[in-house]
């Protein structure tokens, strides 16, 4: 009885990663969404057969299926990166898949249970587990996405509880003997996993999943105003020519408190309206704007760029340096160096 139970939690949890499957071949989801999430359920599912203890563990195709399942965590890692916009260097996206690539191929011809391929995995996964949750909820003040927060809150705690606690409980255990309670228990926790997939993909948000920051001008405005969103509008407006987006740690909350208004209005108003799906791109776009005039400005010149960047309310050089570079292309030196040279 108590095997019957987790295999049928597994097979539906493939059920369900079949469906998916089917779902994002199909449909409309951008590219860089598209692999990580296609990977994340293959692996998935990879995952359930894989620890369902119905294969034998020596042929070629149990072997490549514990890579498939393996390398999930760096799947759900990259697909939480890119939805949540946070810049991945190259080399870590080549890095990653080759140290697993190495573990895996270690723990299957040197290894004896549980050696240097087993800790390389784990270790790795883990760390990206951990970064997953950073930046899912770091980011959570900025964002102004309202599903996206929503995502940002509960994919963190399933991909801990999940990810993260089979991690942590096979490096102290180990992988052989598994109890019942915790297969079943990881078993449903992937299958849980894969339905809040299905949530956020059954009704595709093209906000949340298709369109990008890119795709929409800087501060335009829909013509679909309320009167008292033109109202609220009119008073940002007059808030930013003020210079209120110099502030240091100016948050949406800061803000929406100095307008005298609550902060859904001024985040709907923001994102909906005025097309940003970050606060911080919408601080961006007025310190960016300023920082070009300076930079432009011969007689400021010898003005230092970390003092640009403080008099523009970043804490530090390095954030106002990829601030900038995203919306310019370029450096700040690069961009001050082009600038005088023309003029």
């Amino acid at each position: 009885m108590e095997i019957d139970a987790d295999i049928i939690i597994r097979l539906m949890g493939v059920g369900a990663s079949s469906l998916l499957l089917i779902m994002l071949i199909a449909g409309s989801i951008r590219q860089s969404l598209k692999t990580p999430l296609i990977g994340l359920v293959i692996g998935g599912a990879g995952y359930l057969i894989n620890t369902s203890g119905m294969l034998e563990p020596l042929t070629l195709f149990r072997i490549l299926l514990d890579f498939v399942s393996l390398i999930t965590p760096f799947w759900i890692w990259l697909f939480a990166r890119r939805l949540f916009e946070r810049e991945i260097a190259g080399w870590i996206l080549f890095f990653l898949p080759v140290l697993y690539l190495v573990g895996w191929a270690t723990a299957h011809t040197i290894d004896i249970g549980a050696g240097l391929g087993f800790y390389l995995i784990h270790i790795t996964s883990l760390i990206l587990v951990i970064d997953l949750i950073y930046v899912a909820l770091s980011g959570l003040g900025d964002d102004l996405v309202r599903r996206r927060r929503f995502i940002r809150i509960y994919l963190p705690i399933l991909v801990g509880a999940q990810t993260g606690g089979i991690l942590v409980y096979e490096m102290i255990y180990g992988n052989i003997g598994t109890p019942f309670v915790v297969q079943v228990t990881n078993a449903s926790l992937i299958y849980v996993l894969i339905l809040f997939a299905g949530l956020v993909l059954l009704k595709t948000d093209p906000e949340l999943l298709v369109v990008t920051d890119s795709e929409k001008s800087f501060r335009s405005v829909k013509q679909d105003l309320s009167p008292s969103e033109t109202v609220l509008h009119e008073k940002l407006q007059i808030a930013m020519m003020e210079g209120q987006y110099r502030m240091p740690g100016l948050s949406i909350k800061k803000l929406a408190e100095h307008l005298g208004t609550p902060e859904h209005r001024l985040r709907a108003l923001i994102n909906q309206k005025l097309g940003h799906r970050n606060f911080s791109s919408f601080l961006n776009g007025y310190r960016i704007g300023e920082a070009q005039e300076k930079l432009a400005d011969r007689t400021l010149v010898d003005l230092p760029i970390l003092t640009i960047a403080m008099d523009l309310g970043y804490n530090s050089l390095a954030p106002f340096n990829r601030a900038f570079r995203a919306e310019t292309g370029k450096t700040p030196s690069d961009f001050r160096k082009s600038a005088i040279d023309q003029n």
